[in-house]
């Protein structure tokens, strides 16, 4: 397990090695190609340092890798400012966020897709910005109104990934724990359940409900979210959050592993159609 810059330093080396090899070059080729010592390419494929995202273009262009969105990625993965017309915005946010939450976010505006399960809270893409508030200020306890309004900002802010051109295609299974949980009052919870029903009729938006009478399950363990990349699932990664930090897994056993369990508890959730149901059924106090 590693931090999320760690993870994206061996991410991006692994698949420039890929495009190196399948290009037909050696790393000492390459590196005459682009003017540098043999060493410099190797520390960038092994993750060992950093990468510029200028490097990385002259890299691209060098193996004749012209697929836009694949480019895009690696350039993002390098810590560009701008990929695919989406500015960083969260840069903004830079003296407030911690740089776990950054990475997150990273990760978050250029994935095609995420799975996430929740056992505690609604998801932060499906908050009302009142649930959200009211998240944040229990999380953070004696957290200023300063402070508050610009996590709440934030919060919302990454909604767009929904809205985006194409959007963010979001699965997500919810305990029935987080829609019985009364966060900031019965008139909030009743807004946020009916969002929740809103967004549950998005054709990005997959949503179940898996009730306290599905009983025992493979998420009690906690909750989790995979994001996966069109481009490639070599970049694919499972995000664990902890109280003070996030965790990064990226081996194949573990996406395998965090994918079958995501896959086994869509099984044994309601239907899309039957959680919407569901959830309208809670909020109407049923």
């Amino acid at each position: 397990m590693q931090n999320g810059p760690a993870v994206r330093r061996r991410k991006l080396g692994a698949e420039l090695r890929a495009l190196r090899t399948g290009a037909g070059l050696t790393s000492g080729e390459a590196a005459r190609l682009v003017g540098w010592h043999q060493s410099k390419v190797s520390r960038i494929e092994t993750g060992a340092s950093g990468v510029k995202p200028a490097d990385v273009r002259l890299l691209l262009d060098a193996y004749g890798e012209r697929d836009g969105q694949l480019r895009e990625l690696l350039l993002m993965l390098a810590g560009s400012e701008e990929a695919g017309g989406r500015s960083r915005w969260w840069h903004a946010y830079r003296g407030i966020l911690p740089p776990t939450y950054r990475d997150f976010i990273s990760l978050e505006s250029q994935a095609t897709g995420m799975r996430t399960l929740e056992t505690t809270v609604v998801p932060g893409l499906l908050q009302t910005p009142e649930y959200a508030r009211a998240v944040t200020r229990a999380a953070l306890d004696g957290v200023d109104e300063e402070r508050l309004d610009a996590l709440v900002e934030v919060r919302l802010a990454r909604q767009d990934v929904l809205r985006a051109d194409p959007p963010l295609e979001l699965s997500a299974v919810l305990d029935e724990a987080v829609l019985r949980r009364e966060i900031g009052g019965p008139e909030v919870m009743a807004r946020q359940l009916a969002r929740l029903v809103e967004c549950a009729r998005l054709p990005q938006v997959r949503l179940q409900v898996l009730p306290f009478a599905a009983g025992a399950h493979v998420g009690l363990t906690g909750p989790f979210v995979i994001f996966s990349f069109q481009s490639t699932s070599d970049l694919d990664v499972v995000v664990l959050d902890q109280l003070t930090s996030s965790l990064y897994l990226e081996r194949k056993e573990d996406l395998k592993a965090y994918l079958e369990a995501f896959n086994t508890l869509q099984i044994h959730a309601l239907s899309p159609e039957d959680s919407l149901d569901y959830i309208a059924g809670i909020g109407d106090g049923a």
